[in-house]
């Protein structure tokens, strides 16, 4: 079979259409892949191999031509229903098996999407650190040390690492674009009401939303023409039209409204961000940012606690130990507002939103950073609650306004991680906001270097990389903690994965050192699976990585367990010669652990 360029949806049509491959090859491929990103916590429920191919065997009668998402691979949040999967919101004690899917997953069933499983999530949705989960925090897909973001952290990190071409979310508080951001996706929030939430586990019901992830606007706006449409079974829904952006007139908040939390790298990328959409044409008009902000905090600490109480307070009175801490902790203070502050939070958000009025009538959309900064997993769970909070600074207020948003890739930092920005417009301006982030993600591609926007990782990539940077596999000294690791980290180098060569290798110990080395030798038969990392190292520091090697090491190309290739060390033959072989013990960590223990 081809394997197709990327798992964009021009891209696999084409190919099907071509008659290059099929939707059983590619997603038998997909699963096989999976198997290797379990350590990142993505999945709640995978779907067997057998329930996949009842999807694959239903399009067969069925013409391409017919079915816009024609054997197109798809991930779910866990709080959205699918027939006959469990749809557990991140807490087994609530887990249910619905007998029908949600509207907006059924409407990607007809269409011809195929799904591949239930991704994690913050515990009914409470969160925007993809942490909160008792099946385990979710990572980064750019390192595993970060926060995914959340609550919609799995059905990000799948499209991130090239596990399928788009996901569902939600997006209640920003849940649909900070995961977007720190996975250099485009995540789409559309307008309430435009999507229909029926089958989705409600958070605060009167504001959530089901949200979008793709690598691309174009991608994310192909699924929206499916998946949107009036449900009169959802009494939130409404009937959305198409509202145009006039101009490029672009408002940002005042210097002084805006917040990074100390993170310089954020600040620089975003006023980079600004000036591109300047150069582009754009008008940039500086605005009062104090009532967006206002509302914001009105979320959490205003009374609409009390409607995520409302969602699910009385299964947690009845299951006291079934919640993660940190949710339970959140949603009890749901109890404490009273009607009469429910009605004056409501009075105090309509005078916010008049007053927000001041800045629509300067400009046609809005620009933000989509977070202010990044955390890693551990500063989220010494500090759970304030780290959350300051990822909601621009975000908290969208549905409370009734405004559409779309988080754009637009940069990384120097450690390799990526930054977005959100372009906000009113309500039922989602396809032009999605038209205005192709162009953005476009210019910025074209500045940045193309693989800061690489649309989708192909089906022979590792994980997504910075600009700039080569994936490089290791396989000895230089892994993580080892005595060489620092060569790596010194020229700018940051950990992507642990993985597995193909079974067609043999590992041996080489004489000398120290630092002592492994040597690593493909072989035609007799081979086995041997433990590795992926490291991203920056192409400017590579030339003197390779110069520091000794033989009969060198880089050539590595064969991983999926079929993927990527540069790596390799050893001439001749060097295995005199080696010790240590192959049975399957990598050179597990070697060196039963060497210090001696005999």
């Amino acid at each position: 079979m081809h394997t197709p360029d990327s798992l964009l949806i021009y891209d696999l049509r084409s190919g099907y259409l071509a008659n290059r491959f099929t939707p059983a090859e590619i997603m038998g491929q997909l699963m096989d892949r999976a198997d290797l990103a379990e350590q990142r916590h993505i999945w709640i429920t995978r779907l067997s191999r057998d329930q996949v191919m009842d999807y694959v065997r239903a399009l067969q009668a069925r013409a391409i031509e017919d079915l816009p998402l024609y054997g197109i691979p798809f991930v779910i949040k866990d709080n959205i229903d699918l027939a006959g999967v469990p749809t557990t919101a991140a807490c087994p004690r609530f887990a249910y098996t619905p007998t029908r899917s949600a509207t907006v997953v059924q409407r990607l069933l007809d269409a011809g999407a195929i799904p591949l499983g239930k991704t994690n999530l913050d515990q009914f949705a409470t969160g925007l650190v993809g942490t909160r989960s008792p099946y385990g925090a979710c990572r980064n897909s750019f390192n595993a040390e970060y926060i995914a973001g959340g609550s919609s952290s799995g059905s990000a990190v799948a499209v991130a690492t090239g596990l399928a071409s788009f996901s569902l979310g939600t997006d209640t508080a920003g849940s649909g674009r900070v995961p977007a951001a720190f996975n250099n996706l485009v995540g789409l929030k559309p307008s309430l009401g435009r999507l229909s939430t029926r089958g989705v586990v409600p958070a605060c019901r009167s504001l959530d939303c089901v949200s979008i992830f793709a690598p691309t606007a174009r991608d994310a706006a192909a699924v929206l023409g499916v998946a949107e449409g009036f449900d009169p079974e959802d009494p939130y829904a409404r009937k959305v039209g198409n509202a145009a952006i006039p101009a490029l007139r672009f408002g940002v908040p005042r210097r002084d409204q805006l917040e990074f939390f100390g993170d310089s790298e954020y600040a620089r990328l975003f006023d980079a961000s600004i000036s591109r959409l300047e150069s582009s044409g754009g008008i940039r008009v500086e605005i009062d940012f104090a009532p967006f902000l206002d509302a914001a905090r009105l979320l959490y600490e205003g009374p609409w606690i009390a409607e995520r109480y409302a969602a699910v307070g009385r299964f947690m009175e009845a299951h006291p130990d079934a919640l993660f801490p940190v949710t339970a902790q959140i949603i009890a203070g749901g109890k404490i507002p009273s009607a009469v502050e429910a009605f004056e939070g409501e009075y105090r958000l309509k005078a916010l939103e008049r007053a927000s009025e001041a800045a629509w009538s300067q400009v046609d959309f809005i620009v933000t950073p989509t977070a202010g900064t990044i955390h890693t997993i551990a500063a989220v769970d010494a500090d759970p609650i304030r780290l959350n909070a300051t990822l909601g600074y621009y975000t908290n207020f969208m549905n409370f306004f009734a405004l559409a948003g779309v988080a754009v890739p637009a940069g990384f930092r120097s450690d390799g991680l990526p930054f977005g920005i959100t372009l906000v417009g009113p309500e039922a301006s989602d396809r032009a906001l999605l038209a205005l982030a192709d162009t953005v993600h476009r210019q910025s591609a074209v500045t940045l270097g193309a693989t800061n926007v690489r649309p989708s990782p192909s089906m022979a990539e590792t994980p997504a990389l910075a600009a700039g940077y080569i994936a490089l596999a290791v396989c000895g000294a230089h892994m993580e903690g080892l005595p060489l690791n620092h060569q790596l980290r010194d020229r700018g180098g940051y950990f992507l994965q642990r993985t597995h060569t193909s079974p067609s290798y043999r590992l041996f110990a080489l004489p000398g050192g120290p630092p002592h080395r492994p040597g690593l030798v493909r072989v035609p038969h007799g081979g086995a699976a041997i433990d590795i990392e992926i490291w991203a190292l920056p192409t400017e520091t590579l030339g003197s990585f390779v110069a520091s090697i000794r033989s009969p090491l060198g880089i050539g190309k590595v064969e991983l367990q999926n079929g993927a290739e990527v540069s790596g060390f390799i050893c001439e033959g001749y060097g295995a010669s005199e080696a010790a072989d240590i192959t049975a013990f399957g990598g050179w960590r597990a070697y060196v652990s039963e060497a210090d223990r001696g005999p």
